[in-house]
This record gives C-alpha cells, sequence and structure tokens, in this order.
C-alpha cells in the first residue's frame, strides 16, 4: 500500500489537519467528503488533498468522495495513532499539570506513564495517579515503561539539556513546549 518515497514533512504536518476535519465530519453524520470539502476546511486546495493522499495509495471514488470514517481511519493508521504511544512529561510545573490534563493526547493516543522533574519537593508524588520521578532515573524508566515520546514543559534554560539527556535515553519523538529551540 505505502510507496517508497520520501514524504514531504508538510504533507506530514497536513494529514493531521485533514484528520481533524475528518473527525468533526463524522461527529456530524458527514458519511462521505470530497477533496473540496477538506481543501476547504483545511486551507490547501483540492489538488493538495489528493497529491496528499496518493503518497499512500488509491482512496475514495472519482466523482464521489471519500468514507470519512474510512480515511479518518487510514490517515490515523498512517500516522501511528491508531495505536498507543507510551508518553513521558518532563516537568511538573504549570505547563506540565495543564498538558497533563489536556484530552487531546490521550485521544491521539498518547498515553502519559510518568512525570519527571527536578523540584525534590515534587518527586515521588502523584499528579492525576502519575508518579514524579526525578531527571537521574529517566533511562531506567524509560526502559520500564517502554516510552517512545516525550513532552518537556520545562524552563528554557533547561531544554536543551533535558533534550540531550532524552536522546541518550532512547526517546525518538519530542513535542517542546518549552520558549525555545533545541537541537
Amino acid at each position: 500500500m505505502f510507496r517508497k518515497y520520501k514524504i514531504p514533512d508538510a504533507t506530514i504536518g497536513r494529514l493531521s489537519l485533514y484528520t481533524r476535519y475528518l473527525n468533526e465530519a463524522d461527529k456530524r453524520g458527514i458519511t462521505t467528503v470530497s477533496s473540496q470539502n477538506i481543501a476547504k476546511a483545511t486551507g490547501v486546495t483540492p489538488a493538495q488533498v489528493r497529491k496528499d493522499l496518493a503518497y499512500f495509495g488509491e482512496f475514495g471514488t472519482r466523482g464521489v468522495g471519500y468514507n470519512s470514517r474510512e480515511l479518518y481511519n487510514h490517515i490515523m493508521k498512517i500516522l501511528g495513532l491508531d495505536r498507543k504511544w507510551p508518553v513521558a512529561i518532563i516537568g511538573a510545573g504549570n505547563l506540565g499539570k495543564a498538558l497533563l490534563r489536556y484530552k487531546g493526547f490521550n485521544e491521539r493516543g498518547f498515553d502519559i506513564k510518568c512525570i519527571f522533574d527536578s523540584d525534590t519537593a515534587k518527586i515521588g508524588k502523584k499528579l492525576a495517579n502519575i508518579e514524579i520521578f526525578p531527571m537521574e532515573v529517566i533511562e531506567e524508566k524509560v526502559r520500564e515503561y517502554g516510552i517512545k515520546m516525550a513532552i518537556i514543559a520545562v524552563p528554557a534554560d533547561s531544554a536543551q539539556d533535558v533534550t540531550d539527556k532524552l536522546a541518550r535515553a532512547g526517546i525518538k519523538g519530542i513535542l517542546n513546549f518549552a520558549p525555545i529551540n533545541i537541537n
């Protein structure tokens, strides 16, 4: 089904937009959508929608459109969001707490398993039944929980150090909410 092409990052980004539209269409009872509908809702052209989807095979029926639920499920699988991803949050401050409460992560398959912080007053406590661990045990807990992705919610001056620790621990994906670019 998948072709051996380098998929542009912009295409991957647009697929995420398409899923939001398709999910809303399905919730509203709209069973069939066209590339024109998707394009209008996401700010791209119908030709771009068709080109983006063509990287992954053939979907829909010419002149009819796409089944909204089926296309949503296909794209979720393409993005790897059809399963649960074990995630860690780094930073148990106000931002970390807010991200922990954000329901969108769970809806997208992000299963928050643990939280890390450098504040000794927070270590050993729980937020939403999830234990806060010290930064020193990141590698151990990444292995124990099978963590593949981390969410950084730390001050700017700590972000790069945290990123380096996560990379050494084997984390493959990072969502950076720190107010600085990381390498």
